[in-house]
């Protein structure tokens, strides 16, 4: 896909920003609660990761802002710092650190995460959403929105808030949750099909609409009203004056404190750690399967960092939930990130009372959609028919998410991954590289090793988005024995770009020479190999 002229897609980003604005509202306020810190603060990080994030990121389709991963660091950061402003200034440093993670080139660390951890952690985040949205969908105030850990602070966990919000629900939130749910599915299984202005005009906002319509209507009404705790609560500033005192700035009188200094560096760590998982898994779902540098997305989020602890903003990343629903709704190029983010400044600044009619129960029917599109039941039996060594990591990833955290899921999953390949590969795994100029024409040999395995992904994608326009491709793999399903992704989504860029490609294995195949999936699959 042609990404020079980003105007050129305004059709798709523009809605899709709109989802994904609706989308974040919630999640920003959320998280900025579950930190302990003020509801502003998660504002500013969305604006900061939507419009400036957005616009440095080499990603087309990621969207940045305050991350639910990050929620019990600060909580514990401000309280250890004692003061926000201090926390600020560690938000600061955690930017710059991130910037020199960039410039030595640390982006490569998110290569290294095995397919089926990473589609196992956007099944988990999948299945955490509904499971997260399921008292807000019923109207039970007490649940904590943008908090992704299975353990809240306050002895709950997500199994109890489920079973506490069937006791208390409420019937008007309800009534409008299954009527925004009626509307997306009708929308989007129905009416897209039946004109361009259906296209244009995307379910969640008519749902959004409808949600507010029936607030106001029903507004008073002890049975089927809507109390304004099951609202948005966006902050409303009286004047201009109140509006700018919101901003926070960093005291920067206490750069010298070591407590400072070990925050800083553990938000640039996990915040970068999560980026690039985000990045990995998001690419996985673009549909054009576009590379993100993500070398440049670790330099885009230090500045980030840098602005948002500036003025006041919790930590940035990239975030899967936005990204996905950015995908989801059809978003093709980083405008769609950058307007969300623009929306959500000029929301904020213009119309806070009008947000603050919005009923959660109508934002939770949109997430169900966005969880259930990234844990499909399908995607289980998929993971389960490529075989044990795929499915256990993708399982106990799964898993982890959802009676931990995301973080902790994810290294239980990888850990998982690499006893996996330890057993099955007792040997390195690498492959060869022979290029031939001759006679004009760029004539480059590859040849796989017997073991080639999800450690050498990031080497074989690198090569192969290296070769030159026009040239000619002599993949061997006759004496390929073990062929991990990450490789053999790559050079699926490699046979697109190939077409493209006019790269013919001879693949050599035991049943003779295959021109150009069509599918690299397919004749692995048909190809007995013992593994």
């Amino acid at each position: 896909m042609n990404n020079s002229n980003p105007f050129k897609n305004f059709k798709s980003d523009i809605p899709a920003s709109i989802v994904v604005f609706f989308v974040a509202i919630p999640l920003c306020l959320g998280i900025a609660l579950a930190s302990g810190a003020p509801l502003f603060s998660g504002l500013i990080a969305g604006i900061i990761g939507g419009v400036v994030v957005g616009t440095l990121s080499g990603s087309p389709t990621g969207v940045s802002g305050p991350a639910a991963g990050l929620a019990a660091i600060v909580l514990t950061a401000i309280g250890t710092l004692g003061t926000f402003e201090n926390f600020l200034l560690a938000v600061v440093l955690g930017g710059v650190i991130q910037l020199i993670f960039g410039i030595l080139k640390a982006g490569v660390i998110g290569y290294y995460f095995p397919s089926s951890v990473i589609k196992g952690m956007l099944t988990g985040i999948g299945i955490i959403i509904i499971l997260k949205q399921i008292p807000h969908f019923f109207g039970y105030n007490s649940a904590l929105e943008g908090n992704f850990a299975f353990f809240h602070l306050d002895g709950e966990n997500t199994f109890s808030e489920i079973i506490n919000s069937l006791n208390f629900i409420s019937p008007g939130a309800t009534l409008i949750a299954f009527i925004a749910m009626f509307i997306l599915l009708l929308w989007s299984n129905v009416l897209t099909k039946k004109g361009k202005i259906f296209q244009l005009i995307q379910g969640p906002l008519v749902a959004v609409a409808g949600g507010i319509v029936y607030f106001l209507i029903t507004q008073g009404n002890a049975t089927w009203g809507i109390s304004s705790d099951l609202l948005v609560r966006v902050p409303v500033p009286k004047d201009a004056s109140s509006f700018f005192d919101q901003f926070s700035f960093p005291n920067y009188g206490a750069i010298s404190n070591p407590q400072v200094w070990i925050t800083a560096f553990t938000i640039a760590l996990v915040a970068s750690l999560e980026t690039l998982l985000c990045v990995e898994a998001t690419d996985k779902i673009d549909p054009y399967k576009r590379v993100t540098p993500t070398n440049r997305e670790l330099l885009a989020q230090g500045v980030g960092n840098i602005l948002s602890g500036m003025i006041g903003g919790l930590p940035v990343t990239q975030v899967i939930v936005r990204s996905s629903a950015n995908i989801q709704s059809g978003g093709k190029t980083k405008m769609s990130a950058i307007i969300h983010g623009v929306l959500l400044l000029i929301s904020v600044i213009l119309i806070p009372t009008l947000l603050n009619k919005i009923p959660l129960s109508v934002l939770a029917a949109i997430l169900f959609i966005v969880g259930y599109k990234l844990a499909k039941p399908s995607l289980f039996v998929s993971m389960y028919k490529l075989g044990w060594k795929q499915f256990l990591p993708f399982a106990v990833t799964v898993t982890g998410i959802i009676f931990t955290d995301l973080l902790i899921g994810i290294a239980l999953g990888l850990m998982v991954g690499i006893v996996v390949i330890l057993i099955k590969s007792f040997q390195n795994s690498h492959f060869l590289h022979i290029e031939d100029k001759s006679n004009g024409i760029h004539k480059i040999k590859m040849t796989l090793a017997e073991e080639v395995t999800f450690f050498n992904k990031g080497a074989i994608l690198k090569e192969l988005d290296s070769l030159p326009l026009e040239s000619y491709l002599e993949l061997d793999v006759r004496k390929t024995r073990y062929l991990d399903n990450d490789i053999i992704e790559i050079l699926e989504d490699f046979s697109e770009k190939a077409r493209n860029r006019k790269i013919n490609i001879n693949l050599i294995s035991e049943r003779g020479i295959q021109e150009n195949p069509d599918s690299f999936i397919q004749f692995f699959q048909l190809t007995p190999r013992t593994n």
